[in-house]
């Protein structure tokens, strides 16, 4: 019997909502613990493939009468199959189409809000992997910041838009995932622009994002004032656009901070990523409305489907932000780290361009969830 597929858009549709799904996971138990996709009202069963290849007879107790029943699994090919007997069983169940491969590398556009003078800011939410793009729009120009590998919806959205992409930026050179600045760039003849202390050892030609640059999208509307922030990497950037949004790359997020070691220098950087933290963002305006590159758990995101709140919110309520001793501070950022993201060493290469993966490396690089933050 032909069992019906669900697209990522629709799973992520059901996440910005808040509405119920029950997940059957078949992928072993190591990769579900370790990564699942994830939703305020979602219920979850994980049993490996390979325990039912005999029937689904004995998991039928434990799924829903009255719950949309979704089967996931890593490319897909295992969840049709379950998915398949269960509705020969009875069930009304649809299958994740392209598996978690696919869930990773779904974009969901947000907008964020109005900027002067008509221009606007959108969110770019990876919710499989946790990252965060941003695009600035404003008289038929568009900047992007912090790009996935997943170029066409970036060049597909601005064209939508009537917009023409002229700038692309990385807040850093990133460590977890694999950057599309570069790729856009070159398609759109845009400028990318790259903090120079990250980009010692890139092979390619960028332009040198400083502290104290202004770049110009549309008819002089709108100012992106570069912020030099380090701590996450030595050159880490942050921007100011039009005074009213923060966008923080990997120093701070909302409901955590950065962590300092993806470069091996966590020692070295810790003192960077306090005075970040504790100096350089205390300067700035508490109406800023804080934009991460990450977000690490599901209450993270507000109602209306996007990440990030204000500046003064976080220094009342983020635990990073009110850590009076240096010393624990210290202890913090680096004995109470997570794992290391996925293949990070290739995925630093891959961003300086020294190597390039085929797409399906790629794919493999990037599976897994983003950890770019200490709570």
């Amino acid at each position: 019997m032909t069992v019906k597929a669900m697209k990522s858009k629709e799973v992520a549709q059901k996440v910005m909502n808040r509405e119920e799904l029950f997940i059957l996971d078949v992928r072993n138990e190591d990769a579900f613990e370790d990564w699942k996709i994830e939703g305020e009202k979602f219920e979850y069963f994980n049993i490996p493939y390979f325990d039912l290849l005999d029937g689904v007879d004995g998991i039928m107790e434990k799924l829903p009468e009255d719950k949309d029943i979704l089967v996931v699994c890593a490319k897909e090919g295992s969840s049709i199959m379950v998915a398949e007997m269960l509705s020969d069983e009875g069930k009304n169940v649809s299958y994740l189409e392209g598996g978690m491969k696919a869930w990773s590398e779904h974009l969901e556009p947000v907008k964020v809000g109005e900027l002067s003078n008509g221009g606007e800011l959108y969110q770019f939410v990876r919710l499989g992997k946790g990252c965060l793009s941003y695009m600035v729009v404003s008289k038929g120009e568009a900047a992007i910041v912090d790009a996935t590998r997943m170029t066409d919806i970036f060049i597909d959205f601005a064209k939508e838009k009537g917009a023409t992409i002229t700038n692309l930026f990385d807040t850093h050179l990133h460590a977890d995932h694999i950057s599309g600045g570069r790729n856009i760039a070159e398609a759109t003849n845009a400028t990318y622009w790259l903090p120079p202390k990250d980009a010692e050892e890139v092979t390619f030609e960028y332009a040198a994002l400083e502290d104290g640059n202004k770049v110009v999208i549309g008819n002089t509307t709108i100012e992106i004032t570069a912020l030099y922030s380090p701590g996450h990497t030595i050159g880490s950037t942050s921007f100011v656009i039009d005074e009213k949004y923060l966008l923080s790359g990997d120093i701070l997020f909302v409901d955590s901070i950065g962590r300092p070691d993806l470069a091996g220098k966590a020692e070295d950087w810790v003192a960077d990523l306090r005075e970040s933290l504790y100096k350089r963002y205390k300067d700035l305006s508490m109406e800023l409305t804080v934009l991460p590159a990450h977000f690490m758990i599901i209450e993270e995101i507000n109602e209306d489907g996007s990440v990030g709140e204000k500046l003064g919110t976080l220094f009342a309520n983020n635990h990073g932000l009110n850590i009076e001793s240096e010393e624990e501070f210290r202890k913090l950022v680096s004995e109470n780290l997570p794992p290391q993201p996925n293949a990070y060493q290739e995925i630093r290469e891959t961003n300086m361009g020294k190597v390039t993966p085929d797409e399906e490396k790629q794919r493999e690089m990037e599976i897994g969830p983003n950890r770019c933050a200490v709570r």
